[in-house]
């Protein structure tokens, strides 16, 4: 544990934090000042009626008066019912406040998730960023509908009650406040008790949904490899913690409030004997006694509940130090460009690029090549060559650390992020459809993009025949992930939606090693139609698809190890010939089974 979090979970209130969460109730200025206003009142109203009934039972029970009792029962369901409106316009406020304000933070944490670079994902479990922006942020909340106004108001309310109190008995009041010190003793200690169990349980949160979010996401492979027994193992100990982790919770809360109602009793107790005595004795008045044996009620249970208030409280400032922690992470690509990359002619230069995704563990080294406009390059190589590499530095999902990358003359991180990455379209191998209709999945809900240029362009593809016979055509769900449609029906969506966008710039994973021979020949003339006329970028995992490309580069663990067309690297016999010659060697034998 951090000497960070250690400060933050050794008191209620971290101010630093504090200021920093007001600084979304700016917005809600007005809702905030009706909700101290309605605590204010509560508190204030809450002494009202115990006054009343010693007033009454002074005035008008020892001295017999049925219409004034009447007329004071009356005045005192008023003031119940003024007290009912005050509290539910304080829920209201509260709560309504809480949810303006996470939903303002919410939006923040996302759009800065958003823009995180590649490498943060590759660092950082999802179900961990998950719980930060979903049931963190709801713990936030709490600290307005459950925190610090209510605190505020319990307190207030407490020292009102005990002032009032010492104005109309000191002997009772001081016999009340006897077991107070024990109390606080006791809700001291539970407040810290309690804290630190919260604390784990909201760490055991964060790993139960890290590893459902991972385990359900990648189902297919624990069911394929027969893991279920393993992996229910893994999850029920993880389960296991966060049930430990709660219950040390409610092991404190089971002590604590017995604690609380036994001392409450003794100060009762103590009130009923002592009051009694001077009610006997003529020296206290019944109305006294009444008042007091209310005042009791009203000042313990905020007491009580001052310990869960505070840990509520506690709860927010953990919440919102593991929020802000993610706010103030700054992972992001630099965005210091300034040129707009519309126009763009598609010149891409590649010199000297050194890039390692730790350290100086290099994945590329020295890599240099020339990729003139309209013309298309492909990019050959084993797994772990640097490949995809190449291809993340260019659209700038990473930054090379030694060369240059330039487009046009200019280096890339001299365009501005945004119009960069505009101009240069993306098509994966492992394509990723949302859960939504084939149209949302192409146009991402760009409102820019028609559905008329979707048609069009999907005619262009070849994909317009398949679309419409799906049901409901380009409105069909294709459910998460594009389960609903095959590798190759799903590779195609990509190309129409790149194919949309019109990148100056197109880089392709091309592939079709997975795929059927049909899907195969229809992904072939997608590519062929997509590239016409941009310069492109493919790698290639069939050599028999890069034939026509202007320029072939071989890569072997990170560096430029041959480079030239097709019959050029045939004809050069080295590294390319022979895996051309594998293939085909492959391809031929599958075809005579």
């Amino acid at each position: 544990m951090t000497e960070k979090k250690k400060s933050v979970i050794g008191k209620a209130v971290d101010i630093a934090i504090l200021k920093r969460i007001f600084r979304y109730v700016r917005p809600y200025r007005t809702n905030f000042g009706m909700a101290v206003f309605t605590t204010i009142s509560l508190a204030v109203l809450s002494i009202v009626r115990p006054l009343l009934v010693k007033y009454t039972f002074d005035h008008y029970v020892e001295i017999p008066n049925a219409e004034m009792l009447l007329n004071m029962t009356l005045l005192m369901l008023f003031i119940l019912l003024l007290e009912a409106f005050f509290q539910f316009s304080d829920a209201f406020l509260t709560n309504t406040l809480g949810q303006k304000i996470i939903k303002d933070l919410r939006i923040q944490v996302f759009k800065h998730i958003i823009g995180f670079r590649l490498k943060y994902y590759d660092n950082t479990p999802i179900g961990m960023l998950v719980t930060r922006a979903v049931s963190d942020i709801e713990v936030i909340a709490d600290i307005f509908s459950e925190g610090l106004i209510v605190i505020m108001g319990d307190i207030l309310k407490v020292i009102v009650i005990v002032l009032i109190m010492f104005m109309i008995n000191i002997q009772l009041t001081l016999i009340v406040l006897i077991p107070i010190p024990i109390l606080l003793i006791s809700t001291y200690v539970f407040k810290k008790a309690v804290a630190n169990s919260f604390h784990e349980v909201r760490t055991q949160v964060a790993r139960l949904n890290s590893f459902l979010q991972e385990h359900i996401t990648g189902m297919r492979i624990v069911q394929i490899f027969n893991r279920e027994k393993v992996e229910m193992a893994a999850f029920e100990e993880i389960n296991g913690k966060h049930r430990d982790a709660n219950i040390r919770s409610i092991k404190s809360y089971s002590i604590f409030f017995p604690v609380v109602e036994i001392l409450s009793s003794v100060a009762l107790a103590l009130l009923v004997w002592w009051g009694g005595k001077g009610v006997l004795s003529k020296y206290t008045s019944l109305g006294d006694l009444m008042a007091f044996i209310m005042f009791l009620n009203m000042m313990f249970r905020p007491i009580r509940q001052l310990a869960d208030r505070f840990n509520t409280l506690q709860m927010g400032m953990v919440s919102s130090e593991r929020v802000f922690k993610v706010l103030d992470t700054d992972d992001k690509i630099a965005n210091s460009g300034t040129k707009s990359a519309e126009g763009l002619q598609g010149n891409v230069v590649f010199k000297d690029v050194w890039f390692a995704y730790n350290n100086e563990d290099w994945i590329l080294k020295n890599v240099s090549f020339e990729v003139r406009s309209g013309e298309s390059i492909a990019l050959v190589g084993a797994t772990g060559a640097g490949k995809s590499s190449v291809i993340n530095l260019l659209s700038r999902f990473y930054e090379y650390n030694k060369g240059s990358i330039s487009i046009d003359g200019i280096d890339i991180r001299e365009y501005e992020l945004a119009s960069l990455q505009k101009n240069i379209g993306v098509v994966l191998q492992d394509v990723f459809l949302f859960s939504d209709t084939i149209l949302n999945n192409i146009s991402l809900n760009n409102p820019a993009i028609t559905r008329e240029q979707i048609i069009d362009a999907s005619k262009v593809i070849g994909a317009h025949e398949f679309i419409s016979n799906l049901p409901g055509g380009y409105d069909y769900d294709v459910k998460e992930r594009g389960a609903m449609l095959s590798v190759g029906q799903r590779q195609l969506i990509s190309f129409i939606r790149a194919y949309v966008y019109n990148p100056k710039i197109l880089v392709l994973d091309e592939a079709t090693s997975s795929i059927d021979t049909e899907s195969e020949k229809m992904i072939q003339f997608a590519t062929e139609k997509i590239t016409e006329g941009r310069t492109s970028v493919v790698i290639a995992h069939r050599l028999a698809t890069i034939q026509k490309a202007d320029k072939i580069i071989v890569l072997e663990k990170g560096e430029v190890i041959e480079s030239g067309n097709h019959q050029e690297l045939l004809r050069h016999n080295g590294h390319y010939k022979r895996l051309f010659e594998l293939q085909f060697k492959e391809e031929k034998k599958q075809a005579e089974l």
